[in-house]
């Protein structure tokens, strides 16, 4: 699946998702069961290449983060996701401390937005990312980040739903275990991703099309 040249970077954004040290930092409480994985697709270089080359094109940059755990957050919930009673019982992405922070190559610049935390999986179920996309006259998205078979599977399909159009770029994402990224890769998001290609790729079409 191939993007078309783009004609229009004001209508284009990048939305990282979950860049925290939990995730793609060693030491991060998800880090061991992702490394595989992630080294061997270079996911962590390839969203650095990937957000720096954004910039460069002067494309808007938004972060979809997820909640950051609190204690208290969940007292007296009655319903719960798997996801997030691991959230609570482990106290993963904990708000003020290291793995609860973006890892530093992701630090917002001025002007960068970062969305309403997202308490499950999709960046956008009960957060203003779909607002501040539509105030900033935003049509095409750019997907990277973790993890491919839960948040950027939802946020994909979460946005395609809303209307915009989804390029997914496949090795700037990761995953605990291969048979997880097969599965969004190659049988889920085809689906609804307007376009899935590398990281080579996409830099190599922001270049021409910004002239960097």
């Amino acid at each position: 699946m191939k993007m078309a040249l783009l004609q229009d970077q004001s209508t284009t954004a990048l939305i990282v998702v979950d860049p925290y040290n939990d995730f793609i930092s060693e030491g991060g409480k998800f880090w061991a069961g992702m490394r595989e994985v992630a080294e061997k697709v270079n996911c962590v270089p390839n969203m650095v290449r990937v957000l720096d080359t954004a910039r460069r094109a002067k494309l808007q940059v938004f972060y979809a983060p997820h909640h950051r755990w609190r204690p208290g957050d969940y007292s007296g919930w009655k319903y719960w996701s798997p996801i997030q009673r691991r959230n609570e019982e482990e106290h993963i992405f904990a708000d003020g401390t290291w793995g609860g922070t973006f890892r530093d190559e992701f630090t917002p610049l001025p002007g960068e937005i970062v969305a309403q935390q997202h308490w499950c999986s999709s960046g956008f179920a009960n957060t203003d990312l779909d607002l501040q996309l539509k105030k900033y006259g935003i049509h095409k998205i750019i997907v990277i980040g973790c993890i491919a078979n839960t948040c950027i599977d939802s946020t994909v399909r979460f946005g395609v739903e809303l209307g915009y159009e989804v390029t997914l770029i496949k090795d700037a994402i990761a995953a605990f275990k291969w048979e997880e990224m097969s599965a969004t890769l190659e049988v889920n998001l085809p689906n609804y991703a307007q376009a899935i290609i590398s990281t080579d790729e996409l830099v190599n079409q922001l270049s021409v099309a910004a002239g960097v």
